[in-house]
């Protein structure tokens, strides 16, 4: 079964960040980056349950699943998702390095 994949309007911006960001660092990797990002997020369609649950998910009280993205500790982010019957909802993209989400973060969401 394929699943649809939703961004959010916070992970499109999260990523558009995270390029820009990147891309102050290294351009050429930036844009391998992102590409990369993105075929990260096309496997979602794909058995996303494969991705483990995220350790804030508990103290929120849902089911958040994350999927780490990206070779270099400098440039890991996680790509955080909910999984419904059909969709997959990505809710944000953040660094590894970035606090876990909080319910105010979830309430962005929502």
């Amino acid at each position: 079964m394929e699943f649809r994949v939703d961004i959010s309007p916070l992970a499109l911006a999260d990523a558009e960040n995270a390029y820009l960001w990147i891309r102050e660092q290294d351009s050429d990797l930036a844009d391998k980056w992102f590409d990369g990002l993105l075929d990260a997020i096309d496997s979602l369609e794909r058995f996303p349950a494969r991705c483990p649950v995220a350790p804030e998910s508990e103290e929120l009280g849902m089911e958040i699943r994350q999927l780490l993205y990206g070779k270099s500790k400098r440039f890991r982010y996680r790509i955080l998702f909910g999984i419904s019957e059909t969709e997959v909802n990505i809710y944000r993209i953040r660094h590894t390095a970035q606090q876990y989400l909080t319910k105010d973060d979830v309430e962005l969401w929502e």
